[in-house]
């Protein structure tokens, strides 16, 4: 058997124990459980906000629309969250991230067990609605990505690692297929995804190595019914045409995944796994399938603008 046989032969060893595998989960061990999530005004946030909540974990949450934060948190208390608190803040500032952190150190004592940093913001896609596909050497935009999407990131996971570390507590990180697999029309996005694969896989090599028991879970998440796929839609006019995975059951395979302190998460399942694995055997096979589909985004974008101005 040659060598591309054997490597055919090892992924589909890997995806049948894959298929099979399941990790862990006892849903009384997040009973009480200290929780912080960010970006839970919508979304995936929201549903793990509400699961958690159902789990019966004392949870804070975290996003920028307080009225929205406020009707998230009484349906918490209504679903039997212990505790349920919000703090209104943007995470690409720095003094929200520590006024995040801090309301967690005295509401829960000190200690946290799981850090989710969900939230992601699309300052590609400008105040005026208008944003262009490819990459147009807009560094103020650049700026405002990589402080959002990960600058925030870490600056919040390092403020609450003393936390974590006294629970043997778990960090949890929203990423994206487009943090495994280079595409067109992504290059902002994609670059903090990149990135926070690359520092959270290393931090949990530094962690170990320091004999530092905080588990760090990395999500490949897939298109799922958010805003952000609505915002690409509206600002381009595609992806009307794609399948887009359910917020809760995502929200639930991340709050099992950090429960289970997985290394990673990959939802749906199907398409990220397959494709992120794939790709990396097969990178060359996949760029030209992405920009294959370039002239039919493009038309499809001319034609959504000329009929929505």
């Amino acid at each position: 058997m040659g060598k591309l046989g054997w490597t055919v032969a090892l992924l589909l060893a890997v995806l049948v124990g894959y298929i099979w595998y399941k990790p862990a989960f006892d849903p009384e061990s997040l009973r009480g459980a200290r929780v912080v999530v960010t970006g839970c005004s919508s979304g995936i946030g929201e549903q793990m906000a509400y699961h958690y909540a159902r789990f019966g974990a004392r949870v804070i949450i975290t996003a920028r629309r307080e009225g929205r934060l406020k009707k998230v948190v009484a349906k918490m208390k209504d679903l039997g969250a212990q505790e349920a608190i919000y703090v209104a803040g943007d995470m690409g500032k720095a003094e929200d991230c520590e006024r995040t952190i801090q309301t967690a150190k005295e509401k829960f004592g000190g200690k946290l067990d799981y850090l989710v940093i969900n939230h992601a913001s699309l300052s590609s896609i400008k105040k005026n609605g208008t944003a262009s596909l490819f990459w147009d050497g807009d560094m103020d935009v650049m700026h405002a990505e990589v402080t959002n999407n990960y600058y925030s990131y870490i600056r919040l996971a390092s403020l609450a690692l003393p936390l974590l570390h006294k629970t043997n507590g778990s960090l949890v990180i929203l990423g994206s297929m487009s943090g495994k697999i280079a595409s067109v029309f992504s290059t902002f996005y994609a670059g903090t995804k990149f990135a926070l694969d690359g520092f959270f896989s290393s931090l949990r090599q530094e962690l170990a190595m320091q004999d530092v028991n905080v588990s760090i879970t990395y999500c490949v998440i897939g298109l799922v019914d958010t805003e952000i796929p609505d915002k690409f839609e509206k600002t381009f006019g595609f992806l009307m045409d794609l399948p887009r995975a359910s917020p809760a059951d995502c929200a639930m395979a991340i709050i099992r995944g950090g429960a289970a302190r997985q290394r990673e998460v990959y939802y749906p399942w199907k398409e990220a796994w397959l494709a992120t694995k794939l790709s990396s055997i097969f990178p060359q096979f996949f760029e030209s399938l992405t920009m294959g589909i370039y002239p039919k985004i493009h038309e499809k974008s001319i034609l959504f603008k000329e009929n929505n101005n």
